[in-house]
């Protein structure tokens, strides 16, 4: 799979002065990481969740969460569970190409119980989702999951999710991130990602966001975020990528693209319609959300509606500039330190402040690729909603 491996090669080559490179689920963990992208969530209760899964591969999904948690009833649990069985084994028999898939479970018990029922469609698993996810809970999760290996003898990566309440109560927050820490430093080998249950955090105070904010405008969520970082996200080789929480809204239809798509591509009265689309359907919203994710340490995002995925991807993609920067700071002769003014003269490059920040940004040059230096987010978003 590749990002933006949906649309032509010839239009890649328009947009990319450096292309995403493939990868498949057998990659590095680092790379995997850095590439899940907008990872979209489905309830597995859906009938036709594997022609989904495959539709939205065609579309550039690279990662999806099949739900049996907090998506579906309780009372559904016992036939989503056959139902993904059942899709997993079409899958299968088809042969398909498919994006990461994991499986969100309630219980660690499913874990080892789904490894068995799902046969040859292991495959086509990359791992699970952990909720509500403690030094306690967790243990329990990870220690199923390294008997369900030993089942299916391939490697499977968990995505815990951070969402407990004390993890965001004040009093407990410091005590529960410390546990947290240990358990998966414990485990580093298969956590390939920490993913954040904002929306949990928020109803815990009976909150909930309009699309005219972002997770950063609520307080309480954002003083969260930041503590989540601080102790599980630095740059010293300790750290895990942590995703971007879920953007709610999703009244736009990609549909009403449609016709403005068929005409030249890079248009400026078209990208302006584009522009103005995407306020008026509160798209603007996520948007912002995801520059404020990216400037507070965080990649990827959990997406419930696939009209989220290519904002998400079009942002996540290196400008020109940034990939001139990040170069600059690591060439071999500046390894002594020192400052230097960009190649686009409009700021200052601090090779060893900056060094994290560039080797970050070289990461997510491989797997999302470099913009040409004339091509921004609007050519990119088009491009890939285009048919």
């Amino acid at each position: 799979m590749r990002h933006f491996g949906h649309i032509p090669a010839t239009a890649r080559k328009e947009l990319f002065h450096q292309e995403p490179l493939e990868f498949g689920a057998d990659a590095p963990l680092g790379t995997l990481s850095v590439a899940l992208g907008a990872t979209l969530y489905s309830p597995a209760t859906r009938p036709r969740l594997a022609d989904d899964v495959l539709k939205q591969a065609a579309r550039g999904v690279v990662s999806m969460v099949l739900c049996l948690e907090d998506s579906i009833d309780d009372a559904e649990v016992p036939g989503a569970e056959e139902n993904l069985v059942r899709q997993f084994d079409y899958l299968e028999e088809r042969g398909a190409e498919v994006p990461l898939l994991f499986i969100r479970v309630r219980e660690p018990g499913q874990i080892q119980d789904l490894v068995q029922r799902l046969g040859p469609g292991i495959r086509l698993l990359s791992g699970f989702v952990l909720p509500k996810f403690t030094e306690e809970r967790g243990e329990a999760f990870l220690e199923a999951l390294a008997a369900a290996e030993a089942v299916c003898d391939r490697r499977l990566y968990v995505m815990p999710v951070l969402e407990s309440p004390e993890l965001l109560h004040l009093e407990t927050r410091r005590t529960a991130l410390a546990g947290i820490a240990r358990t998966v430093d414990r485990h580093r080998d298969r956590v390939l990602a920490l993913r954040l249950g904002v929306t949990d955090f928020c109803s815990a105070y009976g909150l909930r966001r309009t699309p005219d904010m972002t997770a950063y405008d609520v307080q309480i969520v954002a003083n969260v975020i930041a503590d989540v970082v601080n102790v599980l996200g630095r740059s010293d080789g300790t750290g895990f990528t942590i995703t971007g929480p879920v953007w709610e809204y999703f009244r736009l239809q990609e549909r009403m693209f449609k016709p403005q798509l068929r005409r030249s591509p890079f248009q400026e009265v078209r990208a302006e319609k584009l522009r103005t689309a995407l306020i008026e359907h509160d798209l603007d919203g996520l948007l912002r959300e995801i520059e404020m994710d990216r400037a507070n340490g965080l990649l990827g995002k959990t997406c419930i509606h696939p009209s989220h995925v290519l904002p998400v991807h079009a942002l996540s993609v290196v400008s020109h500039e940034e990939f001139s920067d990040a170069q600059d700071i690591l060439r071999p002769e500046r390894g002594g330190g020192g400052v230097m003014r960009s190649a686009y003269t409009n700021k200052m490059n601090e090779v060893k402040p900056h060094r994290a920040w560039a080797e970050r940004t070289l990461q997510r040059a491989e797997v999302f690729g470099v913009a040409r230096e004339d091509v921004g987010f609007v050519e990119l978003l088009t491009a890939g909603l285009a048919d």
